[in-house]
């Protein structure tokens, strides 16, 4: 089963608007769902006997800028029994109402979102709802903003030490 035929089984049991846009010009294609239906989307994957993608390898969560207004995160999972691997892509706005975008966490679906999910909370700000502990992983819990944020302004001084250089 390819990705085009892992298309059309997102298609039949969602919708034909369900898969928004594949990227057939990468590597490996990346396949773009909505945000609502991020949870459903990941929890056929997960279970379909036919794609039982049952390891979720990496997040990435990548600022787009405030001139753009998006923020994307591209989930990379893989079926291990079937041996091969998927490129699922989100859009988010970047803020909603001034706050830091949300999404719905898949650390239920599977385990190795749990610190994926907290890496990219940390440095990019995006929150993932119902997470069972969505607190910062790398930086100190009262460090103030989100690194990897376009248009992030490091503070001078961290606990009289010197951050701006």
């Amino acid at each position: 089963m390819n990705t085009h035929d892992i298309v059309e089984r997102l298609k039949s049991k969602f919708s034909t608007d369900s898969v928004l846009v594949v990227n057939e010009k990468t590597p490996q294609p990346i396949v773009q769902i909505p945000v609502d239906l991020l949870l459903d989307i990941c929890q056929f994957l997960h279970e379909d006997d036919l794609l039982y993608f049952d390891f979720m390898a990496c997040l990435t969560g990548i600022d787009n800028g405030p001139e753009k207004g998006t923020m994307e995160l591209i989930y990379h999972l893989t079926s291990i029994p079937y041996q091969r691997n998927l490129i699922l892509k989100v859009m988010l706005p970047r803020q909603v109402d001034g706050q830091q975008p949300s999404i719905p966490s898949l650390s239920s679906i599977w385990k190795t979102a749990d610190w994926h999910e907290r890496e990219a909370f940390d440095l990019i700000g995006i929150r993932f709802d119902n997470h069972p502990d969505l607190r910062r992983i790398l930086l100190p819990k009262d460090w103030v903003g989100h690194p990897l944020q376009k248009d992030y302004q490091e503070q001078d001084l961290y606990h009289g030490i010197k951050v701006k250089y």
